[in-house]
């Protein structure tokens, strides 16, 4: 009997492997693909609401606490200048639902547009704004103030341009000269108001985007260096008065706290008063007629008196993970400008929060910058729950793609410094 071949079906032919564009990211699934598209409250982060939430209530507190017997004096009422704070945060809160149902994508292609407006108020304000103690900083009678919007604007703008920069940010004709015009036009328009503090958290947090969008570190730390140097010479030989000033009793405090500035040593003084559990909510006493402006740049010096340190440490804890939690919506963004819209968003909220808490500790120089979300303010608060729309606006849009709810997605180029990177099911960060 003789060996008969046997009939076995052909094997289909391989499908053709299609290779991925560089500008497509690929995502990388760790959850089940089937996955249920959620409703409007499921596509919302819960915990970026919670923790800006939270900083909201410390701050309506502390507003109240800190005008009261103000308020009382000038209006008659104990909550005229508190009700004028939660108008504030209720304007606020509405355009953070508005942005947040927008696609944050639009703003990519109104970028330019928003810039040449922002720069357009910055001119304005320098020739029409209300010059008060010397500084030409707000129009329309104080209620806006154009070195807020300026802030939030350079963030949207260099997500915009280092998005579609890719490998051309490493270049120094096409990538650091321009990123150093731009950045130097819009601080310069804020310096000449003057508002340093304003001036160089613009130009910090333009840096440090154009750093995770894979700057090259030699052009960076040349220019770094560049910039320090005349911002020292400019400070000390051009920059307004009050500048110097506070520069050399900082530099004075180093050696011999008594030396510093009046407003720091009131600060900590608050800080003493308060210990670890304060003195109970409404029951400072620095707020009434030693600490310069309790509602604004001292707000945490007044927590520090009131809630005592456990007050404070809870304030830089919902800091600290408003910022892990931004970082880690940067990381799943779907798209590289969604990826550097939030990290510099982030990365604006913590420096802020990181300077004002520096100023009060006689760690940096008086600055005058309020705390994010809590200090009494129109146009920063505004601003701030609008950056937090945009940010809610990310998450929402990758949770309506109906990806996974913790797929991290694999950038190349943009975010180097912060690409996901999966290892045995775990995250972790590259460097």
């Amino acid at each position: 009997m003789t060996d008969q071949p046997l009939n076995l079906p052909e094997s289909p032919a391989p499908r053709p492997v299609r290779a991925t564009p560089r500008s497509a990211p690929r995502f990388v699934a760790t959850e089940a693909a089937g996955e249920k598209r959620r409703g409007f409250l499921g596509t919302l982060d819960s915990t970026l609401l919670v923790i800006v939430g939270v900083l909201l209530a410390i701050g309506l507190m502390m507003v109240y606490s800190t005008t009261f017997d103000w308020s009382y004096q000038t209006y008659g009422n104990q909550s005229t200048i508190f009700l004028k704070h939660l108008r504030n945060a209720l304007i606020g809160a509405a355009l953070m639902i508005i942005l947040t149902f927008v696609d944050y994508r639009i703003w990519r292609r109104l970028a330019v547009i928003i810039l040449l407006m922002t720069i357009g108020a910055l001119v304005a304000v320098l020739l029409f704004g209300d010059d008060t103690f010397g500084a030409r900083r707000a129009l329309i009678n104080g209620s806006f103030q154009p070195g807020e919007l300026a802030e939030l604007t350079i963030v949207v703008y260099m997500a915009a341009w280092l998005s579609s920069r890719r490998m051309q940010v490493r270049s120094l004709t096409n990538g650091l000269l321009p990123f150093a015009v731009l950045v130097s036009i819009v601080s310069g328009l804020v310096l000449l108001q003057p508002d340093i503090s304003t001036a160089a958290t613009i130009l910090v947090v333009g840096s440090i985007m154009f750093f995770l969008a894979g700057a090259d570190l030699v052009h960076m730390s040349v220019a770094g260096v560049l910039v320090a140097v005349v911002g020292v010479i400019w400070v000390t030989n051009f920059g307004p008065d009050y500048a110097q000033g506070r520069l050399d009793s900082y530099l004075n405090s180093v050696t011999d706290v008594t030396q510093a500035d009046y407003h720091v040593q009131q600060a900590i003084i608050a800080f003493s008063n308060g210990g670890l559990t304060g003195l109970g909510l409404g029951q400072g006493k620095q707020k009434f007629a030693n600490l310069p402006a309790p509602h604004t740049d001292s707000i945490f010096a007044v927590i520090g008196e009131e809630l005592g340190l456990l007050g404070a440490t809870l304030v830089v804890a919902l800091y600290v993970a408003l910022v892990v939690r931004g970082l880690r919506l940067a990381r799943r963004a779907v798209d590289n400008f969604g990826a550097l819209l939030v990290a510099g968003l982030t990365i604006w909220i913590a420096l802020k929060a990181l300077l004002n808490i520096a100023v009060m500790t006689a760690m940096v120089p008086p600055t005058g910058a309020p705390l994010p979300f809590i200090s009494f303010g129109g146009s920063s608060l505004v601003v701030l729950m609008s950056a937090t729309g945009l940010m809610l606006s990310v998450g929402r849009v990758r949770a309506l793609e109906g990806l996974p709810k913790r797929a991290t997605v694999e950038r190349r180029n943009v975010l180097a410094y912060l690409k996901p990177n999966r290892e045995d099911g775990q995250e972790r960060e590259s460097v």
